[in-house]
């Protein structure tokens, strides 16, 4: 049985007992979430898809913790100028287990 879910703007195929790295969620590290946005559903008697959505299915989810990814280092220049701009970054994200597909 596995579940297509949508969060912040990516999909992501789960199934019970997996470990995603999603973009980053306001919910403190050891508590629970909901996904809602499933949109398609796999089970023994077949697939579902939704239109977007599947309505009363959701995903839950363990919230294992919150971190930033490796730094990434943008750099602007224009040449002949002497304009150069250096800039890291680093995206935020929340690693969650998954525990459990209703549908």
């Amino acid at each position: 049985m596995y579940a297509v879910i949508k969060t912040g703007g990516k999909q992501y195929r789960v199934q019970e007992g997996d470990i995603l790295t999603v973009e980053k969620l306001d919910v403190p590290e050891g508590s629970a979430v909901k996904f809602d946005e499933v949109l398609a559903l796999s089970r023994d008697d077949g697939l579902k898809v939704g239109t977007p959505v599947l309505g009363g299915a959701d995903v839950e989810a363990n919230v294992l913790g919150q971190g930033k990814g490796k730094k990434v280092t943008v750099f602007k220049y224009k040449p002949k100028k002497h304009y150069r701009r250096k800039q890291g970054h680093r995206q935020p994200f929340t690693r969650v287990q998954i525990t459990k597909i209703n549908g």
